[in-house]
C-alpha cells in the first residue's frame, strides 16, 4: 500500500473508506425516506428523568464528544454581537461576552445550583456549547484556528446574506425538546449586545452512540473518531490558546427527499454507495465496514460508482483527516416544503471541511438533492477546568512558532 497523502495519517485512510457515510451532506439523524422528517419533537417529558447529567467543566465544552450517544433533540441558535456589524469589539468585549456565557450555562445545567425558573424539573442532560464567529475570533487574534471565513460554496447558491456566518453559536441538546428555547433564551439574554440571527430545532432518532439513520433512510455516523488518540487527531485543537477546543462549521441542508425518493432503490445505493437496508458498502462486507475504494465487477467496473457519495466524501482524495459529525433531522413548515439536516462537524482545522465540500460540490451525485439554506463557522473554546471562566485562555497570547 502507498504512503497516503500528506495531512491524512495511515490510520485516518483506513478509516476513512466510506464511513463518512452521508459526509457533509447528511449526518446522523434518524427518519427513514417513507417516513419523512417530522416537525415534532421528541415526546417530552421531565429533564430530571430522561438521562443521566453531563458535566459542563473539562477540558473539552459539552455537546462535541460529551455525551457519546447525542441526545435526541437539539437547538442551534446563531447570533451577532452587537448592531454594527462594520465596528468590531475588542478583545475584552468578546472574552467577556464568552465568560457571562459561561455563568449562564452553569445555571442551566449544573444539577446543584441550576435556575428552577428556567428548568423546573431540572437540567437532567442538557449540554450548550458556545461558539465564536471568525469575526471576534479576529477581535480576540487574528492568528487562531478559526478566524477565516467560511467560503461560498457550490451548493449555497441562493444562499440568503442573513443565513451566512454569525458571531455567536449558541448550541443546546437535551433529550428533553421543552428544555431547548428556555436554556438558549437565558444563555443569549446573558451576553451583553447579543441578538439572535437565525435558529433551527431539529430531532435525530433513537439508538446508542453515533450510527443512526439519515433523512433519506441510510445508516450515518459509522466512521467518526471515537477514541481519545483518535479525537486528539482529527478533532481537539493541539496547541496554543485554543489548545483543546476544536472548529465547528454548521450547515442547514434541505434536501430533496421526493425528488431521491423517486429513484428506484438500486439507483439509491449507488447515489450513496451503501446499501439502504444494511448499511453495508456496495464493495462488499457489513455496516460497520469500510468502502473498498479499488473494488471492481468481473468487467472491470467500480463497485462504488465513480460519483457515489462515499467515494466524494472519501479524506484519501482531499489529504484531510476525519470530522467528528453530529446531526439533526428538521422540518420547517411553511407553503413550500422545508425538509431537511441540521449538519455539524467538528475538526481542528477548518480546511478539513473546506476541502471535502468543494470536491462534494465538484463530485458527488448526492449534490444534486442538497441545498444549503445557512451556512457559518465557529472556533470553539476549550472547556473549563478550575475556575477559569470559559474563553479565558484565548487571550494567552499568539501561540509560539517553531
Amino acid at each position: 500500500m502507498s504512503a497516503p497523502p500528506r495531512g491524512i495519517s495511515r490510520r485516518a485512510l483506513l478509516l476513512g473508506g466510506g464511513g463518512l457515510g452521508l459526509g457533509v451532506v447528511a449526518t446522523a439523524v434518524a427518519v427513514s425516506t417513507a417516513h419523512a422528517p417530522s416537525a415534532e419533537p421528541a415526546p417530552s417529558t421531565p429533564a430530571a428523568s430522561e438521562g443521566a447529567a453531563v458535566p459542563a467543566h473539562g477540558a473539552q465544552q459539552a455537546g462535541i464528544a460529551r455525551p457519546a450517544t447525542p441526545q435526541r433533540n437539539g437547538l442551534v441558535v446563531v447570533a451577532d454581537l452587537g448592531t454594527d456589524q462594520n465596528a468590531d469589539p475588542d478583545a475584552a468585549t468578546v472574552l467577556a461576552a464568552v465568560a457571562a456565557a459561561g455563568d449562564a450555562i452553569d445555571a442551566c445545567t449544573d444539577p446543584e445550583r441550576f435556575d428552577p425558573v428556567v428548568l423546573p424539573d431540572g437540567p437532567g442532560d442538557v449540554t450548550v456549547t458556545i461558539g465564536l464567529g471568525p469575526r471576534l475570533v479576529r477581535a480576540i487574534d487574528p492568528t487562531l484556528p478559526g478566524a477565516d471565513d467560511l467560503p461560498a460554496f457550490r451548493s449555497d447558491e441562493g444562499l440568503a446574506a442573513e443565513a451566512a456566518g454569525g458571531d455567536l453559536l449558541i448550541a443546546v441538546y437535551a433529550s428533553d425538546a421543552a428544555a431547548l428555547h428556555p436554556v438558549a433564551d437565558r444563555v443569549l439574554a446573558a451576553i451583553p449586545g447579543a441578538r439572535r440571527r437565525w435558529a433551527q430545532q431539529g430531532v435525530r432518532g433513537s439508538g446508542t452512540g453515533t450510527v443512526v439513520r439519515n433523512p433519506l433512510g441510510y445508516h450515518d455516523g459509522i466512521i467518526v473518531p471515537h477514541t481519545e488518540d483518535e479525537l486528539a487527531e482529527s478533532v481537539w485543537i493541539p496547541s496554543g490558546p485554543a489548545a483543546g477546543g476544536t472548529v465547528a462549521v454548521i450547515r442547514r441542508l434541505r434536501l430533496d427527499i421526493s425528488g431521491f425518493g423517486a429513484l428506484a432503490p438500486a439507483a439509491q445505493d449507488r447515489v450513496i454507495g451503501r446499501e439502504r437496508a444494511s448499511g453495508a458498502p456496495l464493495s462488499g462486507g457489513a455496516r460497520d465496514d469500510q468502502v473498498d475504494l479499488g473494488a471492481k465487477t468481473p468487467e472491470g467496473e467500480y463497485l462504488i460508482p465513480a460519483r457515489a457519495h462515499a467515494r466524494a466524501a472519501h479524506p484519501s482524495f482531499t489529504g484531510s483527516p476525519l470530522m467528528l459529525r453530529r446531526g439533526y433531522a428538521f422540518s420547517n413548515a411553511g407553503p413550500e416544503r422545508d425538509d431537511g439536516l441540521l449538519f455539524v462537524c467538528f475538526q481542528n482545522d477548518l480546511q478539513t471541511f473546506v476541502r471535502t465540500q468543494h470536491r462534494l460540490d465538484e463530485t458527488d451525485d448526492l449534490m444534486a438533492f442538497t441545498r444549503a439554506t445557512a451556512s457559518a463557522s465557529f472556533l470553539i473554546p476549550p472547556g473549563r477546568v478550575g475556575g477559569a471562566p470559559l474563553g479565558a485562555s484565548l487571550s494567552a497570547g499568539p501561540a509560539p512558532r517553531g
